[in-house]
């Protein structure tokens, strides 16, 4: 099952439905995915396994990125040894931060994206033109409701400007908060569906003209910190009504100098989760 946010054919409304792959069922009462993220995590649950609203083919909707309303987007930090390494080789003063967060009780946690900026499966993610190099992080995604349970996963690319944040840390919003630096998608895998989210597979390949420039594959069993942690220091002083996505931290960096150009297709997959591919453009003026 996969909670899907989309374009109704009925209405050529937003909606939100539950597809099995073969058919997707609307959610009767709900027309976004902010309002199911309002239940606590049974109820929500009961109500995508009760979808009873109309039917429509898998293949013929058109799907949306799966945050609207006021759910935010957040991130984690540092969760991955080969994150640490590669924070502490872009960084021109302070690599000890990194060294010592990586360890800490405390993760490092940070606001990513409101709803309404996040690109979804298929469209564009941009890389500033002011910055000289710029990744993708690609990171398994926490779906938590407004009371901090964990009731999907996703796939979310944290799009990253390393010349920018290896200046100083404190430029950290600059290198990660900007209009095309934060994808969500394709949908939302629920977490009843998850056997052990910690034996996933991430993999990330990168194109140009036609050709791969980069891949590479790890796994959720790297991770330094466990995901109930993670959400309970986001929801430990702060509310979020309509829930939260919360990105975990990459495993998968390429080596300087390496950079994304115009053009690049990023790919992410994620097993039992789902893939999410962007198109690269450059600069604000592209994403407008």
């Amino acid at each position: 099952m996969r909670i899907v946010r989309f374009v109704s054919p009925l209405t050529g409304a937003d909606a939100v439905g539950v597809d099995d792959g073969e058919r997707l069922v609307e959610l009767s009462g709900l027309t976004t995915v902010a309002e199911l993220l309002r239940l606590p995590a049974a109820e929500l649950r009961e109500r995508c396994e009760s979808a009873d609203g109309p039917a429509h083919p898998s293949a013929d909707v058109l799907r949306l990125a799966p945050v609207d309303g006021r759910t935010e987007v957040w991130a984690s930090g540092v969760t991955y040894r080969r994150s640490r390494e590669a924070r502490v080789v872009e960084s021109e003063r302070a690599a000890d931060v990194y060294e010592l967060v990586y360890d800490a009780e405390r993760p490092e946690l940070f606001f990513k994206s409101v709803a309404w900026k996040v690109s979804g499966d298929g469209e564009r993610i941009a890389v500033r033109d002011d910055s000289e190099i710029d990744v993708p992080e690609p990171e398994l995604g926490l779906v938590l409701n407004a009371s901090g349970e964990i009731v999907g996963y996703t796939v979310v690319d944290d799009v990253s400007s390393r010349s920018i944040e290896g200046v100083n840390p404190l430029y950290l919003p600059q290198a990660k908060i900007y209009l095309g630096g934060c994808a969500v998608g394709p949908d939302i895998r629920p977490a009843w569906e998850v056997a052990d989210p910690y034996a996933l597979d991430i993999v990330l390949t990168i194109t140009r003209a036609g050709e791969v420039v980069w891949d590479g594959k790890a796994s959720t069993s790297q991770l330094n910190r466990r995901l109930d942690d993670l959400a309970g220091y986001l929801f430990h002083a702060d509310v979020f009504p309509d829930g939260a996505v919360l990105a975990t931290g990459t495993c998968l960096v390429p080596d300087l100098p390496f950079t994304l150009a115009d053009g690049d297709t990023v790919t992410i997959g994620i097993s039992e989760v789902g893939t999410l591919a962007n198109t690269v453009v450059r600069g604000l003026a592209r994403m407008l």
